[in-house]
């Protein structure tokens, strides 16, 4: 391949290469070509290239290579010369002329067709003077040219169209005349082909749409006929463009030929004829048109309403705003127009037509304002209609047969124009509340008054229309349901209002599910009093029993749609009703057939149908309700249904009209028993089979009804041979109309129980089948599920049954017969292998065989594929290999020998669905065999069809096969790339076929793609060969093929797919027509955007900068904002939820990756998006030239760029409700982003393009979304509000240092919220805006009183409506909505009255201004609430407490709720509570700590605050019986009660808090319980019940096994530490109790404590072990040496880790808690613990003690310091018993710290350096803290020696000096015992050392100081001395001293250190002589030299004074502080 990437093509190369290769190659070539011709420069090749390019015009080239080859000759002749041009279009067209007519000649004569259309399009007028002789030319052709040639001609002739524009006008009308005739060809293809070239003449041809204007209408309405989705596109977009030219021209050339225009009426009226009366046109003599009989074709009526469509499009969205009311009264006379409405189903289609043009217009094409416009035409029209049908109705006069005929045709434009309001309203949602806030457009009015109209239909649409409304405007609902309920109460006698306000109330109650907040629970109750009401007033007035009954029970139906919660309490009521409307047994149903006459069977029948309908909806709604009891008491009245199944006695005694109202009850009763487990029923069914077999055989049904389902029980995939795939199409609501069976007829009226159930994906409007249809559906569906319980002898009598069947009917009746018993057993087959169970024992299989394979040649193909379907089914339910390999085999035999299409095609699917089914492994040793097979039925040629079945299996193979595949890519590869190039581009099923091959080829070869050997190069070479072939073919679902390829390809080898090519071609695809290719690109840059978002950014950017007219022809239009923008402008016109949550996905991805960088661009596109809510008026007026009469003086160009050019370029829409919600979405994303990637975000000192120089933007958008219509649009704002003011809240601002710089904001923050406290908005959002507040108030940015109470207000507001109780204001929700909103608003005072707390503590430890502003602020704020909030928190957390309570329980709940949740809507409510209880909780604490305590609660306060409503709530909060009198509990009580219900709330939470759980809750939880054991009450109650502490501790250690955080952590280690302080507090007093008692018997108290007398711990009741057992968890976690066990295991790794700094915290209080714990036992229970907690603290210390640059002394050394300290002085271990082991465990601590610090000689670079500061500090302690007769043994003696001594001669001054200090404090010790043998031992040394300074000087402070503490040291011992050593003593001192004193000169040039020290010794000198006079004199008589000396030192010290006084009189003493202040560090 690498060869053909040559400029020339290489000829050597091609010849060497097989045959076949060959145009591989030469393809390869051309792409090449393709892409370099633009860059290269081809002067010197030119001629050699065009020999070569037109000698390929001659070797017969495929289909794609003259495309290519075309395109590749115009590029070249367009940028080289042109003066050969002429010579080779003369060649071309001798070829074009040949006579030669075989059909190897062909291919040649295509690529010359090609070749001249492609030199047109490319060079245009350049060519102009030989284009006459050319279009002759081809026109002459075409008249004989085959199929194949006359599509190639006409697309040639568009392209010379396109290229010469209006310089081609002398040819219009011949090239007008030829087409004309072909638009009704029989190939489809050529059709296309015309309609393309058609539409690009009328852009030049005037006379098309002026004077042929008729002509071109009956010419496109016979195409229409017989026509296939394809050209159906293709016509309706020539009919539509060319009336919308008619009506509103788009050419000078009007101006200069004054052509009389088309008037919108006339236009209207001719696509009319269309609609109505299909291609027969109004051209024919009158007659005709009166015999109404001929029914309109429907391919007709389709096609025409997407011309509809394409021409209210081409005119743009401005002029549908302007001509609404016209367009849609013309588009709802066409429904209301006899001729559509012949019969129902006509009619049903009709509907659809209009509904789908109305839809697809203000759908799409009109913004949210004028969609409300829009929607008040339509309320008028509906206005209009019912009063015309009012007055028809009550005018008595029965002669008036035209008005009943008005009143059925009115109501079909009902249901259009209702259906459209309907979706209208929905799709606006929130932004339509206009509609029904203004009273003028009478909304509500208008729709309520059509439930009363005669036809059900239009009341049905009515019910629908106000639960879109509903849903749409949730406030709306329960207000709706409540007139509703009224008025069915006025209008009890009207049978109209009985069942038009029945649908409505269903409607409405159906809705509830989709509206989160629900409706009060209480209309659940009214509901049912209603219906009852109803069915027990049925009987008494006979001209409304049927529609009571109906009604009765449809409202039943709907009140299941709400769910358990509400069905629980009317069940048993249920229960009764159903069991009364059936007979109790056998014998009363006999005797009740006997009597009766026709109207009360119906009126039953009816009853039993609803009722049955009712326990469907039961038991789809209600599963949990669903116990054994329940279903056995729901099995009477089934059973007796199932008796009763079948009635033809009844109906034959009463007539045949009762055999709608039999088959509903039939339905009703299958479809229950299809949802029931079939066990509850497997006594009946042998006649329930029987019965379905009837049911969907036809037995008793003379009409040929098909079931709906075939379709969706064969495979998705097969959907390219049934051609389903148009269910994928954006008119598939149209388009079903041609599928068998009545599947697209779906309506309202068909079964108004579709009215409240929930409507399936993707949906508009239910549209249940007609009841034919659904019955058979139904029994088909039922089939299956029973199938797999029967037993094999009636499945074999089933099945034989089935082929008697078909047998027996005959033509049309087999037909439908057939089908309907394939689905049954497909449904059959499904059901077996989804219970896993099997088919049976051979003569089942057998039997099922025949069935199978006596259909695979059937010619029907839905029945062909159905056979293949139910073939693969049974062999995966089977599973044998023989049997397998048996239908292999016949597969194999049939193919060999047949030639007929139908059985290759049948038997070729056969083969691909065995596999599909089995799989790789069963069906390998088939495998060969099949593929060859496949591959010769491919290369059948002469029959499409046989190709497309036969590619479509191989693909299965493939993959099904996966790796065992992979022998046979090759040739499989070969033939699909000799195909792609060889058959024709019409034949696209092929051509899908073969895109989907190459497809699964690519899974199979998967990641080996990347790989580079020469025959993987070859397979990806021609994969991308192949993807590039299918790129380029014209049909969309192949190119949809094509990418999903390249997808593949993208996924395994990605640096071979070239995205710059590929990105502009996806890009292009986004603006398609085709719903497929649109996914399948999107859905292909959603995974490119995952990897390479920046380069498919840069791409896309650059094809819109690259933008020629081909790409502007194309659509596609990528303005500055990129591709990001076109994503975001799609999402507003998209409605598939596919596509669109792709969309969402793919810019996510961009966002995620290019966001942080790219942060101006994409606020602006967020922000864009989202202005949209304020600026509907921005969108410009077009000028459409109507306004100017002065036509002459405008410039032609001007006046007619109105068609859609300009608008091009702005979206036609502004963003739509559900785009700007997203972009509010992505917003909060990036502040994420932006906070994950870098802080710097949120400094102001450092930004660049950081978040926070945008915070205007932010703040600007929060707030455009916060105040929107829309809530969702509301939430999202609040949210982002939320995360801007949490993200920027200590952001400070730095031109006004201690401000931040959210203060500028606080007007748009309060702006923001209050909407959202206003008395309509719904809880969810007022909730949301409670949490906005907490976090602003709490957040510290404003400080000011004044400014606080601004939000703090809007709080107070709803606090009041808090007090106000429960169900004081009017409902319009669900009671939890309620719940949710109050505790919103508790919760968000608890978090700022933590808040004030938190500040509070923050004033302590810093002088903040701000703070402490804020804090007095919160505190008045806060403080008058807090008597109200404290009782209003304790309920709530009472509330919460009890909904905690597990469900065993649950009796113990209060019967009417708690304070604020009501009993029914218990399980939303929990949801709540969960929310909001932990900042609670944490408040209630704060509370409690500070005052609570001493405030008793006494009832009287209580009930005086609140009002009567809550004094009921109030008593149950206070565990009284509501009546008694109030018992006033004593205080202590009611603290205890408190103090349970906190504890008990924490514990119960923390022992499992659920992953999903924030860590918020759980730290609000510890901090809770830690603030409260501040407090002395609460310790006291937590200490007194020694196991409630042990319980706390354990859960606390559970909470530490699954949540990691260390803050959780460190805050675990405070609640441990306040639990052993108050067990502390607690023993000591009583032990101080006990002294005070017992002075006699002194050792008694020192028992206490625990481990007794014996000192055994018993774990789970000693406090002591539980404690120990956490904390050791939190050391061994952060130092897992410790542990034997963890350092003992093999994966345990000997390298220390430096402790983190959180570590490092945690550890240190961990052993401060530890040595704590002794204080808490008995002397012997300390003797247990001791030796842990020591090897603890002391390996702690080994562990950590590590020398650090700066000397400081991390927390757990000074930690573990200390607890040695605590531990060597404690008190109560100093008995006789515990004495011996007291003195053995202290020596054994001291020997392991001294063995610690053995100097060890290691590589000095790994090992971290034990600190020896700290252990000698270590060892001081125990010398000064315990007896010498513990410490004074020789061994330890000597070793604490050995440290001191290597710390004096430690070459680090900074531990000589500590050495110095310590040595110091042992040297004073009282106990002379203990220190003389120290200072024996040790001041020979230090004297050494000092001696020795003389020589060498100290240089740095650090040094000095070493110095000054060793000095110290020896004053103290000549201090401690006695007096008759002291001369000797003294003769050691003073000349060291002297030693250190300069002479003048050297004191002149020494250090400041030198000279600091010579000050010392001298002042050190002044102040020892008069201490000790005589012996000072005694030394200094001894040596002369010290004595000079010390006196010329005194001598220069005074000069020096004297000078300094002089020079500054204040004297200043220098020298002595800097000192002080030196060792006042120590």
């Amino acid at each position: 391949m690498e060869l053909a990437h040559s400029l020339l093509l290489n000829e050597e190369a091609l010849a060497q290469i097989t045959e076949a290769k060959r145009p591989v190659f030469v393809f390869e070539w051309l792409r090449f070509l393709d892409k370099v011709l633009v860059a290269t420069d081809v002067k010197e090749k030119q001629k050699k290239l065009v020999e070569q390019l037109t000698g390929l015009i001659s070797s017969s080239p495929g289909p794609p290579t003259r495309k290519l080859l075309a395109k590749n000759l115009a590029a070249l002749y367009s940028i080289g010369d042109t003066f050969t041009v002429f010579q080779t279009l003369d060649k071309c067209n001798d070829i074009i002329k040949s006579k030669d007519d075989t059909a190897a000649y062909l291919p040649t004569k295509l690529a010359a067709v090609a070749c001249v259309g492609a030199f047109y399009e490319k060079m245009g007028r350049m060519l102009g003077s030989s284009f006459p002789e050319t279009v002759n030319n081809l026109l002459k052709s075409l008249k004989s040219a085959e199929s194949q040639g006359r599509s190639e001609i006409l697309l040639s002739l568009q392209k010379v169209l396109n290229g010469l524009g209006g310089a081609a006008a002398s040819c219009h009308r011949d090239i007008y005349k030829n087409a004309r005739s072909l638009l009704t060809d029989r190939s489809m293809a050529v059709r296309c082909a015309v309609a393309k070239c058609l539409l690009e003449l009328q852009n030049e041809a005037v006379f098309m749409w002026t004077a042929e204007l008729e002509n071109v209408a009956t010419l496109c309405f016979k195409a229409l006929e017989n026509s296939n989705y394809g050209v159906r596109v293709a016509v309706s977009k020539l009919l539509g463009t060319v009336m919308a030219t008619a009506l509103i021209p788009k050419q000078a050339t009007v101006m200069r030929q004054n052509v009389k225009r088309a008037t919108l009426e006339e236009v209207l009226e001719l696509m009319a004829t269309g609609f109505l009366r299909g291609g027969s046109g109004f051209l024919k003599s009158g007659g005709e048109m009166l015999k109404v009989g001929g029914s309109v074709n429907r391919e007709v009526r389709v096609g025409v309403t997407q011309a509809y469509v394409v021409f209210v499009t081409t005119l743009g969205g401005q002029w549908l705003e302007r001509n609404f009311a016209t367009f849609l009264s013309h588009v709802l006379d066409l429904v209301s127009h006899p001729r559509a409405t012949q019969t129902h189903v006509e009619a049903v289609y009709s509907r659809r037509c209009v509904s789908f043009i109305l839809r697809a217009t203000v759908g799409s094409l009109l913004g949210e304002k004028a969609q409300i416009a829009a929607a008040k035409d339509i309320c008028q029209a509906i206005g209009k209609q019912m009063k015309a049908v009012e007055a028809v109705v009550n005018d008595t006069n029965s002669e008036n047969k035209s008005g009943a005929a008005d009143v059925a045709a009115s109501q079909h434009v009902m249901v259009c124009a209702l259906q459209e309001l309907g979706s209208l309203v929905q799709s606006l949602n929130a932004t339509a509340s206009p509609l029904i806030q203004e009273p003028s457009i009478g909304l509500l009015e208008t729709v309520t008054s059509v439930l009363l109209h005669p036809s059900m239909a239009a009341r049905l649409a009515a019910a629908w229309c106000l639960r879109c409304v509903a849903v749409a405007l949730p406030f709306q609902l329960t207000p709706f349901l409540d007139r509703c309920a009224e008025r069915l109460n006025n209008l009890k006698t009207s049978p109209e209002a009985v069942s038009g306000y029945s649908f409505a109330m269903a409607a409405l109650l159906g809705g509830v599910h989709q509206c989160p907040l629900g409706i009060p629970h209480a209309k659940g109750k009214m509901v049912v009093s209603i219906a009852e009401d109803l069915l027990r007033t049925a009987a008494q007035n006979s001209r409304l029993s049927l529609q009571r009954t109906q009604a009765g029970w449809l409202l039943l139906g709907a009140l299941m749609t709400l769910g358990p919660s509400v069905v629980r309490y009317h069940l048993p009521k249920m229960l009764l009703l159903w069991r009364n409307v059936f007979p109790r047994s056998l014998k009363e149903l006999e005797a009740e057939k006997a009597r009766g006459d026709s109207f009360t069977w119906q009126v039953t029948l009816e009853g039993r149908a609803g009722a049955l309908c009712a326990m469907r909806s039961f038991v789809a709604h209600c599963p949990e309700l669903l116990t054994e009891d329940v279903i056995r008491k729901l099995m009477t009245p089934i059973e007796c249904a199932m008796t009763m199944m079948s009635i033809p006695s009844v109906i034959k005694a009463h007539g045949a009209h009762l055999k709608a109202s039999a088959a509903m009850v039939r339905l009703r009763l299958y479809d229950i028993l299809a949802l029931l487990p079939p066990k509850t029923y497997e006594g009946s069914f042998n006649a329930l089979l029987r019965e379905l077999v009837a049911e969907f055989t036809l037995t008793d049904n003379s009409a040929n009804t098909t079931t709906s389902l075939l379709r969706s029980l064969c495979h998705y995939d097969d959907s390219v041979l049934l051609g389903s795939w148009l269910q994928e199409t954006d008119h598939k609501s149209i388009e079903d109309q041609y599928i068998l069976s009545a599947s697209g007829s779906g309506a309202l009226e068909h079964d108004p129980s579709s009215i409240y159930l929930r409507i399936p994906a993707g949906e508009a409007v239910p549209g249940p089948l007609p009841l034919g249809v659904s019955v058979i559906d139904a029994s088909v569906a039922l089939f299956g599920v029973v199938f797999p319980h029967v037993s094999y002898k009636h499945r074999l009598q089933m099945l034989d049954h089935f082929a008697e069947c078909v047998k027996q009917a005959k033509g049309v009746r087999q037909q439908a017969v057939q089908l309907n018993i394939f689905t049954a057993v497909l449904s059959a087959l499904k059901g077996l292998a989804e219970n896993k169970s099997s088919l049976g024992p051979e003569e089942v299989r057998k039997s099922a065989l025949t069935l199978v394979m006596g259909a695979l040649d059937n010619p029907n193909p839905i029945l062909r594929c159905a056979a293949g379907e139910a073939l693969g089914r049974m062999a995966q339910v089977v599973g044998e290999a023989s049997f397998i390999a048996r239908m292999a085999q016949y597969s194999f035999d049939k193919l060999k020998s047949a030639r007929d299409v139908v059985s290759r095609t049948g038997h070729s699917l056969a083969l691909g669905c065995l596999h599909r089914y089995v799989g790789g492994i069963g069906s390998g040793q088939h495998l060969k065999t099949s593929v060859s097979i496949l591959l010769a039925l491919a290369q059948d040629g002469t029959s499409p069809e046989v190709q497309t079945w036969s590619l479509h299996s191989l693909a299965l193979i493939v993959d099904s096969s996966g790796p065992m595949y992979r022998g046979y890519v090759e040739p499989t590869l070969s033939l699909v790339l000799t195909l792609l190039l060889t058959v024709p581009p019409s034949h696209t099923e092929v051509h899908q076929c073969l895109g989907r091959c190459l497809g699964a080829i690519i899974t199979t070869v998967g990641p080996e793609l990347q790989g580079n050997g020469a025959t993987i190069s070859t397979i990806r070479s021609s994969c991308l060969v192949g993807c590039a072939i299918t790129q380029d073919h014209s049909d969309s679902l192949v190119q949809a093929a094509a990418i999903s390829c390249l997808q593949q390809l993208h996924m395994f080898a990605p640096r071979h797919v070239n995205l710059s090519s590929l990105v502009p071609s996806l890009c292009v695809h986004l603006c398609s027509s085709h719903l497929l290719l649109r996914r399948a690109a999107v859905a292909c840059l959603r995974q490119l955007a995952q990897r390479e978002a920046a380069e498919v950014c840069e791409y896309a950017m650059r094809a819109g900068s690259r933008r020629d007219t081909h790409s502007r022809h194309q659509g596609i239009n990528i303005t500055e904002t990129g591709l990001e923008g076109v994503l975001f402008g799609m999402l507003d016109r998209e409605t598939d939820r596919k596509l669109c949550s792709d969309i969402h996905d793919t810019l996510g991805h961009m966002l995620s990756s290019l966001a942080v960088e790219n942060l101006s661009h994409w606020l602006m596109l967020c922000k864009d998006v989202l202005a949209a809510s304020s600026s509907f008026s921005k969108l410009r007026c077009l000028d459409m030239g109507f306004k100017s009469e002065k036509k002459d003086e405008m410039d032609d160009d001007t006046m007619f760029t109105t068609l859609g050019e300009e608008d091009k370029s702005k979206p036609s829409v502004a963003p739509r409700w559900a785009t700007r919600v997203f972009a509010a979405d992505c917003l909060c994303r990036v502040i994420m982003l932006c906070e994950n990637a870098n802080k710097a975000h949120f400094d102001l000192a450092l930004a660049h393009d950081f978040l926070v120089l945008h915070l205007s933007d932010l703040i600007r958008m929060a707030f455009m979304a916060a105040t929107d219509h829309s809530n969702q649009l509301r939430m999202a704002g609040l949210q982002a509000l939320e995360d801007i003011i949490k993200k920027f809240a200590t952001v400070p601002e730095p031109e006004f240092p201690g401000h931040v710089i959210l203060e500028q904001y606080q007007a748009n923050v309060g702006a923001a919220l209050r909407p959202a406290f206003s008395q309509d908005t719904p809880s969810d959002i007022t909730a949301k805006a409670c949490q906005v507040c907490s976090a602003w108030i709490g957040s510290g940015v404003v400080s000011d009183l004044n400014d606080l109470r601004r939000v703090h207000n809007l709080l107070v507001s709803s606090l009041d409506k808090v007090q106000a109780g429960k169900g004081s204001s009017s409902q319009l929700y669900r009671e939890s909505a309620t719940t949710m909103e109050k505790l919103a608003v508790l919760k968000a005072w608890a978090e700022v009255n933590t808040d004030h707390y938190v500040f509070k503590r923050l004033k302590k430890f810093c002088s903040i201004i701000a703070a402490s502003n804020l804090t007095d602020s919160l505190i008045t704020l806060v403080q008058p609430e807090l008597p109200a909030l404290s009782r209003l928190w304790l309920a709530a957390l009472k509330d919460y407490a009890l909904l905690t309570l597990p469900a065993e329980f649950a009796t113990q709940l209060p019967p009417d709720g708690g304070a604020f949740y009501t009993p029914e809507t218990i399980d939303t409510a929990r949801l709540h509570y969960r929310n909001s209880w932990a900042p609670i909780l944490h408040a209630v604490a704060l509370w409690l700590n500070s005052t609570g305590f001493n405030a008793s609660e006494s009832t009287e306060e209580t009930a005086a605050a609140m009002p009567n409503s809550q004094k009921h709530a109030t008593s149950i909060m206070l565990n009284q019986t509501p009546g008694t009198p109030p018992t006033t509990k004593p205080l202590p009580e009611i603290n205890k009660d408190r103090m349970h219900l906190i504890l008990g709330v924490s514990i119960q939470f923390l022992c499992s808090p659920r992953p999903e759980e924030p860590v918020e809750h759980v730290t609000s939880c510890l901090q809770a319980l830690h603030t409260l054991l501040d407090s002395p009450c609460a310790r006291i109650h937590i200490a007194e019940d020694q196991l409630l502490g042990v319980e706390l501790l354990s859960v606390l250690h559970r909470l530490l096994l699954t949540w990691d955080p260390p803050s959780v952590q460190l805050l675990v280690t405070g609640v441990v530490q306040q639990i052993v302080r108050a067990a502390q507090d607690y023993l000591q007093e009583k032990r101080n109790t006990l002294n005070e008692d017992d002075i006699e018997e002194k050792e008694n108290p020192l028992a206490l404590g625990e481990g007794g007398e014996s000192g055994g711990l018993v774990p789970g009741k000693s406090l002591v072990f539980a404690a120990m057992e956490l904390l050791m968890f939190i050391l061994v976690r952060h130092m897992p040496h410790l542990s034997s066990k963890v350092s003992d295991s093999p994966s345990h790794i000997a390298a220390k880790s430096h402790l983190s700094e959180e570590s490092a915290r945690l550890v240190a209080a961990t052993v401060t808690i530890l040595s704590d714990l002794p204080s808490l036992c008995s002397p012997a229970g300390c003797m247990t613990i001791l030796p842990t907690i020591l090897f603890l603290i002391t390996r702690v210390l080994k562990e950590t003690a590590v020398k650090s640059a700066d000397n400081q002394v991390p927390p757990p050394v000074s930690a573990a310091l200390q607890g040695i300290k605590t531990i060597v002085t404690l008190p109560t271990v100093k008995t006789d018993a515990t004495q011996k082991q007291w003195t053995g465990l202290i020596r054994s601590t001291l020997a392991s710290i001294l063995e610690y610090s053995q100097p060890v000689f290691v590589d000095k670079t790994h090992m971290p350096v034990l600190d020896e500061v700290s252990i000698l500090t270590a060892i001081a302690l125990f010398l000064w803290s315990a007896s010498t007769e513990i410490i004074g043994v020789q061994c330890l003696q000597n070793g604490c020696m050995n440290r001191f001594k290597s710390a004096l001669n430690s070459c680090d001054p900074w531990v000589q000096a500590k050495c110095y200090q310590l040595l110091l404090s042992v040297f004073q010790h009282t106990n002379r015992a203990l220190s003389t043998p120290y200072i024996h031992s040790l001041a020979p040394i230090m004297v050494e050392k000092l001696k020795a300074v003389e020589r060498s000087r100290p240089n740095n402070n650090l040094e000095l100081l070493a110095v000054q503490e060793g000095i110290k040291v020896l004053e103290t011992l000549v201090a401690l001395g006695e007096e008759q050593n002291r001369v000797q003593l003294l003769a050691l001192l003073v000349p060291t001293l002297i030693s250190y004193l300069l002479n003048e000169n050297a004191f002149a040039s020494a250090s400041t250190a030198s000279k600091e020290l010579h000050e010392f010794a001298l002042q050190n000198l002044m102040h020892i002589g008069p201490l000790y006079p005589h012996a000072f004199k005694t030394v200094m008589g001894a040596a002369p030299e010290l004595k000079t000396r010390l006196e010329t030192a005194v001598r220069a010290s005074q000069a020096s004074k004297a000078k300094a006084a002089a020079r500054q009189p204040p004297p200043t003493v220098h020298s002595t502080p800097t000192i002080k202040l030196k060792t006042s560090f120590f």
